[in-house]
């Protein structure tokens, strides 16, 4: 607390500044007259006086003279050296009036003060920034704002961005995440801890938050028209409506076997497509519904115990898999072969071979069969 004689209180009252303050016992009654005293952790202003052997004064009138030194001019070296007398800043108390009768401010506290309380008005106000991403980890994106770092949670990108892995796998997920990094995202606050030291983004916008009204409006049965976006090793996916995706499966792209949906597919093909299910938001779709169930003519055609021609249109752990009509396959056990050797050397991949029939569930869309030698 700067300390002042009679003469230097001018006519409107106003303690006027004071490089050497003296300490006068009038001073405490004067500041405590004065409405609105700073505390311990206030953020108040004021104008650089001087900048001089590590010290920086600044004017807190009518509440005496703010000095930072020390460890707190260490800290805020970076921001001082931007700092010109004259210049209006904002700082942090603390310590009220030190044995020296100065206000101690914190101009790097005040300066992540500010940052806080910033973060917490965009939260409010559902503002949002454009931010670089820097890092990736196998939870999600790093982004710095305002010098604080900030976590974008994987679940917290948009669709577009989001990492389209089977399976959930981390670490195909966090090479997907890596594809990011460099790129400028429009982020939103969604979460702010300054005593954690946690600030947490999302890119997905806060109307986007109301997706499950919009998935809502789709029921199992509907016939939806949407663009191709985006194609995986599992499946696609198809845009019915602005900020609605739905996931079209491999298994649900054609009644017959689909093992690269790319080379039946593109981003930007217009599609048609059943919702087949509707849970957590998401939608599935099926193309393949919207075409003639093969295994309703194959019902009408075929049955246990029937001795057909099939070909053989994959292996797999299992065995292989033998198709009987164009969408109906079933499986030909590894079993009855002994070992994978044996099962490849009796069954060539697109060779045709006579089975019989063991299981026949057209309804559920199961057939096993029996290699039937020549």
């Amino acid at each position: 607390m700067v300390t002042v004689t009679n003469e230097e209180v001018d006519e409107r009252g106003d303690v006027l500044v004071s490089k050497e303050p003296k300490k006068d016992s009038q001073m405490a009654l004067l500041v405590n007259q004065v409405k609105g005293i700073p505390n311990l952790g206030d953020i108040v202003e004021g104008v650089v006086i001087d900048i001089d052997r590590g010290k920086v004064f600044v004017d807190l009138q009518p509440h005496g003279t703010g000095i930072i030194f020390g460890r707190e001019y260490i800290l805020a070296k970076d921001i001082i050296k931007k700092i010109n007398v004259g210049d209006n800043v904002s700082a942090k108390i603390v310590d009220p009036e030190n044995e020296d009768g100065y206000v101690e401010l914190s101009l790097k506290e005040a300066r992540q003060a500010m940052v806080w309380n910033e973060a917490e008005v965009m939260m409010k106000e559902k503002t949002s920034v454009e931010l670089v991403i820097k890092e990736a980890n196998k939870g999600g994106l790093i982004v710095e704002w305002q010098g604080v770092s900030g976590f974008l949670p994987a679940s917290q990108l948009k669709v577009e961005h989001y990492p389209r892995v089977a399976d959930g796998d981390k670490d195909k997920i966090f090479e997907e995440l890596k594809k990011l990094v460099g790129q400028k995202l429009h982020l939103s606050v969604i979460s702010v801890s300054p005593k954690e030291n946690k600030l947490i983004f999302s890119e997905k916008t806060f109307e986007e938050k109301d997706k499950e009204k919009l998935v809502n409006k789709y029921a199992v049965g509907d016939e939806v028209s949407g663009e191709v976006t985006g194609i995986v090793d599992f499946g696609l996916f198809l845009k019915v409506e602005e900020g609605l995706e739905g996931l079209v499966h491999i298994s649900e792209m054609d009644w017959g076997l689909v093992e690269n949906p790319r080379a039946i597919f593109k981003v930007g093909d217009k599609l048609k497509a059943k919702v087949i299910e509707v849970k957590d938001g998401k939608v599935s779709l099926s193309i393949k519904a919207l075409k003639p169930n093969p295994w309703v003519e194959a019902s009408k055609k075929f049955k246990k115990d029937d001795i057909v021609k099939a070909v053989i249109i994959k292996f797999n752990r299992h065995g292989a898999l033998a198709s009987i009509e164009e969408g109906v396959a079933g499986l030909v056990h590894i079993s009855e072969f002994g070992t994978e050797e044996k099962l490849h050397s009796s069954l060539e991949l697109g060779k045709t071979y006579n089975f019989k029939i063991t299981l026949f569930e057209p309804m559920q869309q199961k057939m096993t069969l029996s290699y039937v030698a020549k």
